[in-house]
């Protein structure tokens, strides 16, 4: 009997990052390395590892997914606060 994780709702994964983030890293690594060898233009490539380190994996959240919800708690999502005083 084999047995998959979340009876086949997991995400698929790679090492420490999820199969599109290796996608992503990969495609932005070569861009990365073509730019830095016609132009010497060295940007891509630390954007492509800051991109890569923000989406290493721990159990079910990335340093991303934290900033995101950080972000929209206190900047994009309105807050709803309802204020009673109860007899």
């Amino acid at each position: 009997m084999y047995i998959y994780p979340d009876h086949l709702k997991a995400k698929a994964t790679l090492w420490l990052w999820e199969l599109r983030d290796v996608g992503v890293v990969g495609a932005g690594f070569l861009i990365s390395v073509f730019a830095l060898a016609r132009t010497g233009f060295l940007p891509p490539v630390v954007i492509t590892a800051v991109y890569a380190f923000l989406t290493i994996r721990g159990g079910d959240i990335c340093i991303l997914d934290f900033i995101r919800y950080a972000c929209g708690y206190f900047f994009t999502q309105q807050q709803y606060y309802e204020w009673r005083m109860e007899p």
